[in-house]
Formats: C-alpha cells, sequence, structure tokens
C-alpha cells in the first residue's frame, strides 16, 4: 500500500507537472487582468487604418510568419543582428510600428500583462474582422519568446514553392490541406511586389521566355504592363484584382479563373489531382464555409507551440527582451 501510495504521489506531481507546462490557452485568459484588450487593439488599427489603408492584411502576415517560426511566440518582432525580421522572406513585412502602437496603448490600460505574442494573435483577429470578414473567439494566454529563430525562417511558405512543398511544411505545423486553402484566402485582401510572381511571367520554369500556363493569358499580358522585365521588382500589385482591400471570397472566384496573382496560390486549383481543388470551389461557392473554416485555421495556426505558464517573459517593449 505504502508503495502503491507514493507511485501514486508522483504520478499525480508529474501530471500536475506535465499540465503546467502545457498549460492551454483560453479566450478568456486577460477576462480579469485586462478585460478591455480587444476593444484597445481594435481602437488603435482603427486609427492606424487612417493612415494606412492596407494595414490589416500586413498585420495579419505578421501573425503567420511569426508563427511559421518555431511557433507563436513574437520572435518576428524582435530586433538585432540575428532577428528574424531582416531575413528574406521576412524583409517585406511591414506593421510592426502599429504593433508597437497597441503594446503602448495595453501598457497604459494594463501594465506587464498582455504577451506580444497575443498581440499579434488578437491584432490578426481584429484586421479580419474590420477588413469585412469572419470574427473568432482568440485563445490567449501565450507568452514571448527569449531569442529570435533566424535559422528557422526556412519553415516559411514561399510564393516559388511547389503545392507539394507547402502542403509538407503545413502538415509540419498540424495544419491540414483544407487549413492550408482557407489560409492562403488571406490573398484575398493585400498586395504582393512584382518579384514575387515575375518568374510566371517571363521565365517560368527556368525557360526564358516562357509564361506559367496555369496563368490566365490576358492576365498575364496585364500583369507584365505592370511588371515589365527589367522593371521594379519591388512595384506592389493587388492580390485579389476585384476587392483588394476587403476580406470575401473574390479570391477563390480568381484561382477557379486562373487569375491567382502568386503561383503558390493558383496550384491550389491547377495542380492535377490536388485535393485542394474541391476546396478552392467550395469556398468559391459559399463565403460563409470559407468564413468558418478561416476562422478555424487561424485557431489552430495560433496553437503552433506556443510558450505558456512560466515559459518565455511577457516583453515590455516587442522589439527587445526584457
Amino acid at each position: 500500500m505504502a508503495w502503491f501510495q507514493m507511485i501514486t504521489t508522483l504520478f499525480l506531481l508529474a501530471a500536475m507537472m506535465l499540465g503546467e507546462s502545457n498549460a492551454q490557452l483560453s479566450a478568456s485568459f486577460y477576462a480579469k487582468t485586462c478585460p478591455n484588450v480587444s476593444s484597445v487593439v481594435r481602437s488603435v488599427l482603427q486609427q492606424a487604418q487612417q493612415n494606412d489603408i492596407w494595414i490589416f492584411p500586413k498585420i495579419v502576415r505578421l501573425h503567420f510568419h511569426d508563427c511559421f517560426v518555431n511557433g507563436c511566440d513574437a520572435s518576428l518582432l524582435l530586433n538585432g543582428t540575428d532577428s528574424e525580421k531582416t531575413a528574406p522572406p521576412n524583409l517585406s513585412t511591414e506593421g510592426y510600428d502599429v504593433i508597437d502602437d497597441i503594446k503602448t496603448a495595453l501598457e497604459k490600460a494594463c501594465p506587464g500583462v498582455v504577451s506580444c505574442a497575443d498581440i499579434l494573435a488578437l491584432a490578426a483577429q481584429v484586421s479580419v474582422s474590420l477588413g469585412g470578414g469572419p470574427t473568432w473567439k482568440v485563445p490567449l494566454g501565450r507568452r514571448d519568446g527569449l531569442t529570435a529563430h533566424r535559422d528557422g525562417i526556412g519553415g516559411i511558405p514561399s510564393a516559388h514553392d511547389s503545392l507539394a512543398n507547402i502542403a509538407a511544411r503545413f502538415k509540419s505545423v498540424g495544419l491540414d490541406s483544407t487549413d492550408l486553402v482557407a489560409l492562403s484566402g488571406v490573398h484575398t485582401f493585400g498586395r504582393a511586389q512584382c518579384a514575387a510572381f515575375m518568374d510566371r511571367l517571363y521565365n517560368f520554369n527556368n525557360v526564358s521566355g516562357k509564361i506559367d500556363p496555369t496563368l490566365n493569358a490576358t492576365y498575364a499580358k496585364e500583369l507584365q504592363q505592370r511588371c515589365p522585365k527589367g522593371g521594379d521588382a519591388t512595384s506592389l500589385i493587388d492580390l485579389d484584382e476585384q476587392t483588394s482591400l476587403s476580406f470575401d471570397n473574390k479570391y477563390f472566384l480568381n484561382l477557379q479563373n486562373r487569375r491567382g496573382l502568386l503561383q503558390s496560390d493558383q496550384e491550389l486549383f491547377s495542380t492535377n489531382g490536388a485535393e485542394t481543388a474541391a476546396v478552392v470551389n467550395r469556398f468559391a461557392r459559399s463565403q460563409s464555409q470559407f468564413f468558418a473554416s478561416f476562422g478555424k485555421a487561424m485557431i489552430k495556426m495560433g496553437n503552433i507551440n506556443p510558450l505558456t505558464g512560466g515559459n518565455g517573459e511577457i516583453r515590455l517593449d516587442c522589439r527587445k527582451i526584457n
């Protein structure tokens, strides 16, 4: 009996320690410590949008790029010689100053309480909602990482990747094909540099003069005029030519018409035998189904290796550790 009681006690202690190290995120995490956190985030973003009409897709991109490198720990926000933000493909990420503004406002409202990782997750949700998209309850309680992970940048999917490679990267972090298509749907708003797709116009598969055959011919000519060979590769083109400032399901209609701007987008529909094509068709038919799946996928993405409990810290400045 004594041995049994000892073993039981050790088991319970181990279970408690495991539970503490794997604390679950909760939508009500700040209910008592910072009850107005969402309204503060919303207010700052609404003001930011007055100065930058593209801020919403920029903020969502920050959250995405953070989570795909060692999990959602705000490591992307850190400055320094080994920072993630100074390495491709993060050189074109923007919106850091707005995250700083949100942090400043929250430090005034509830000092030392809300992590930068949670700010990214909340700001992404609010940005999608303000852009006309769905809303969802964001699980909260993340803590901020203590170091950048520049060596993990390769985990971020590229616009030039094949569908197989992108699907593998998503699978490695627990996201399935429906999540892949839903999260790719964020390209229903925002812009991309010419450099992200010029190979489709002039040098597809490294063949000089070849145009990506999955690209609508008329659309290809339009893009060649806006992104001429030898021109400014940093020029910005709307990801969704119809409603680039609104979060809707037009992106999927574009893919059906072979007018997806990025190769990684068009391959969701045009790759032979790809199970993602059926998901594209479903979302093209039903915006409500896209919205529901997008919210679920964002929650799953936000759950990639978060730091909780006694791990990490609550940064006072999102750009540096305490």
